[in-house]
């Protein structure tokens, strides 16, 4: 493996990231393989996906700490790792924050800060602290030392500090898992508007689904080293791409169907459909997708189930209600009506779309 400066660039000039056909491999073994993913100017992305799925590992190759064993990263039109060539990671124009936060203990605020911009002099980097502070709500904290802060404003000192060179991209490889649920909910939509407000593109790895949606224009889901799919956090819970996206992301259930026509199918909710056509052939068996929201509490309907679990969200109640069937399935109702385990109520069917997938055997 040969580190350069830099490497023989594409001829045509994209402002984006690129990750084209990327794996990576250690000894016998493939982490991830043939990963395509871009990011333009001012997106923010997210890889998604359990613990070990390679996540983390496809986040250090981008950031050039991870060979790569075939494929090619381009960041706006520089070419930063081949198979065979790398650029060392501190000339690649990146910034990056740690689930750890690894804030310079010793360093005052202001210090930490300016740790990436020692070379601008003394009034840029004055005027690139205060600004940056202002923009995270901690003016005044120049002279305090980490210790002294709270988790979540040590998280936003250690965002400032990455982004105050004005770097190309900004790389979080778990940021936010060491804070309070709470905290978490508070300073991720903070970070993406700060990142907006810089236009600096970013790439967030975590096992979250809540956290990527809250902060990803774009979401690659992975698993077992491969991207099972690449899209808004909206077209990955509405219109999962594999069985394993829609078992993944949020609740969701499966139904025995049979397709009766090319937009409806016959299930244990009926028969159901939508105005778009769904693939299969009339009479094929398959398996529907059940989302909580796509089944509500109707104290006026007919059709029923019985609650066999709940829980209590605040805002909602979550229901899991066996059907006439004997399937099991969640259900949405509004915390004003307080139903207990054992009772029998009212379902309506909301689908306004079909997800469905080949039957498992």
């Amino acid at each position: 493996m040969t580190t350069l400066s830099s490497i023989h660039s594409p001829a045509q000039s994209t402002q984006e990231l690129s990750v084209q056909e990327v794996s990576v491999s250690y000894g016998n073994t493939t982490i991830v393989k043939d990963i395509n993913f871009t990011l333009k100017m001012g997106e923010i992305g997210c890889f998604l996906g359990p613990s070990g799925c390679g996540k983390s590992t496809l986040l250090r190759a981008i950031a050039g700490f991870e060979n790569l064993s075939q494929g090619r990263i381009v960041l706006d039109s520089e070419m930063l790792s081949t198979s065979n060539a790398v650029v060392a990671p501190e000339k690649r124009c990146m910034g990056m924050v740690f689930q750890d936060i690894a804030l310079f203990p010793h360093l005052t605020v202001r210090e930490n800060i300016e740790f990436g911009i020692r070379s601008w002099s003394k009034k840029q980097k004055q005027e690139r602290v205060s600004y940056l502070l202002g923009l995270v709500n901690l003016t005044g904290f120049e002279n305090r030392y980490p210790d002294s802060l709270s988790g979540g404003q040590q998280q936003r000192i250690a965002l400032i500090r990455a982004i105050a060179p004005k770097p190309k991209l900004l790389l979080m490889d778990e940021p936010f898992s060491g804070l309070d649920a709470k905290l978490r909910e508070e300073l991720v939509p903070d970070v993406r508007n700060i990142l907006l407000h810089e236009n600096i593109r970013a790439i967030l790895v975590t096992h979250d689904q809540m956290e990527a949606f809250a902060m990803a224009d774009h979401i690659a889901i992975l698993n077992q080293g491969q991207v099972h799919q690449s899209a808004s956090a909206y077209m990955i819970y509405h219109n999962p791409a594999t069985r394993f996206v829609a078992e993944f992301i949020g609740y969701g259930d499966f139904l025995p169907a049979k397709v009766c026509d090319e937009f409806k199918v016959k299930s244990d909710l009926g028969t159901v459909g939508s105005e778009k056509k769904h693939g299969f052939n009339v009479g094929d068996e398959v398996d529907l997708l059940i989302r909580p929201d796509d089944v509500l509490h109707d104290d006026d309907s007919e059709f029923v189930g019985l609650i066999v679990s709940r829980w209590f969200r605040g805002s909602h109640f979550l229901y899991r209600v066996k059907l006439q069937s004997g399937k099991i399935i969640y259900c949405f109702a509004s915390s004003h009506h307080d139903h207990s385990v054992g009772q029998t109520i009212g379902l309506r069917v909301n689908l306004d779309h079909l997800v469905l997938f080949e039957k498992k055997e």
